[in-house]
């Protein structure tokens, strides 16, 4: 059977979700295509050891759409204040939200809590879900695009968007490049329960052998986001829950006293993707399929969620566009993006080269700068202001 509508949307992770119920009431008609099932919730106290930093400017876009408020509050921590250390043992930077004029920084959130909280979020709202279900075509025309599902149904759009990943078969489909450059590193996640209080500091250290992160969670835990040489990671994934806690303990110098595993930790290799298009006739692109960027700034889902803002914008304000997939129309979302990746992309590759290197002369400069730049308040709140946006 063939259905129409006006949008497709390819892949339901919490970029696509948000897309979806962001459009909602926008007056098009809606489809979201995902090969998994929507998530549960598990019973009992277990966490997700796939954490995300909400900058404010993120959640006040999901509380729009509906699904911040859904998030249960126990669930939820403030970061209102950060401490970033450089590999010298000395230079620090502080950010403190207080003295921004903030409330917080950011918020610390579970990935299945903010699922979750998303699709519930689309109950009620005129949207074909096709999920679980996945596609085997997708082809282009002057004024449309066919999309095949696996059963036989398809799919016919004015516009698709590609919210598939960082290996999106949309971005394949649609002839878009990517180039995508190795870090060699792995990102290491895990969750610890800490001796000392938080006090809902997020904590980050520069080493030299890669960067350290510590997140406040509910209660006495911390979520460890650690990127590090691959061959080094590996050896850490080997390590038993004792071993692996005290490794971490002593690379944040004792910061949150002695630390215990709360799960087993997992890994995912990190990589800087540049993608020379975000759009192109009848195609968007938004969040990995888009762009990835370094992990050390946690910056990545909420570029994603300010791409499904931006386009949710121009697609609802579209006014004598009758043809919601017009490249004239999709190149409005592109150049008030494009910018705003570059520089995320540019600030996290340089930091994570500038450290990730054993010359001398590079690491004095690197932790002065670090240094200086704690003694400058205006410089301190135009990145937090970046950061929260």
């Amino acid at each position: 059977m063939r259905h129409s509508c006006d949008v497709v949307i390819n892949g339901g992770g919490l970029v696509g979700l948000s897309l979806v119920r962001a459009l909602a009431g926008s007056g098009l008609s809606l489809a979201l295509v995902e090969r998994e099932a929507p998530p549960s919730l598990p019973a009992g106290d277990s966490w997700d050891s796939r954490i995300y930093a909400i900058s404010p400017g993120a959640a006040t876009f999901l509380e729009r759409c509906g699904a911040w408020d859904r998030v249960p509050g126990e669930r939820v921590t403030r970061v209102e204040a950060m401490r970033i250390y450089g590999d010298d043992g000395t230079a620090c930077l502080e950010f403190d939200a207080y003295d921004a004029g903030r409330r917080e920084l950011a918020f610390i959130v579970e990935n299945r809590q903010l699922q979750h909280a998303l699709w519930e979020s689309l109950r009620g709202q005129d949207v074909a879900l096709r999920c679980p279900s996945s596609w085997t075509a997708l082809e282009f025309a002057p004024d449309s695009a066919v999309l095949r599902l696996d059963d036989g149904d398809e799919l016919t759009a004015r516009l698709v968007v590609g919210a598939d990943g960082s290996e999106s078969r949309t971005r394949a489909a649609a002839g878009i490049a990517a180039a995508p450059a190795d870090y060699g590193q792995l990102g290491i996640v895990a969750n610890l329960s800490c001796e000392q209080p938080h006090r809902g500091v997020a904590w980050q250290w520069f080493r030299r052998d890669g960067v350290l992160a510590l997140l406040p969670l509910p209660g006495e835990r911390v979520s460890m986001v650690w990127s590090i040489d691959e061959a080094r990671g590996r050896r850490l994934l080997e390590l038993d829950a004792d071993q692996l806690a005290g490794e971490v303990e002593a690379a944040s110098r004792g910061a949150l006293g002695a630390l215990r595993l709360l799960a087993p930790a997992v890994a995912f290799p990190l990589k800087l993707q540049r993608v020379k298009q975000f759009t192109r006739p009848r195609v968007a692109l938004v969040g990995d399929a888009a762009h990835n960027v370094h992990p050390l700034a946690g910056q990545g889902v909420n570029l994603g969620f300010r791409d499904a803002r931006v386009l949710a914008q121009v697609l609802g304000e579209r006014g004598a566009f009758h043809d919601c997939g017009e490249l004239a129309l999709l190149r409005r979302y592109e150049r008030a993006r494009k910018e705003d990746v570059a520089i995320m992309q540019w600030a996290t590759d340089g930091l994570q080269k500038l450290f990730n290197n054993e010359a001398v002369s590079l690491g004095r400069a690197r932790n002065w700068g670090l240094s200086l730049v704690n003694t400058q308040p205006l410089l301190k709140n135009f990145l937090v202001r970046h950061a929260v946006a």
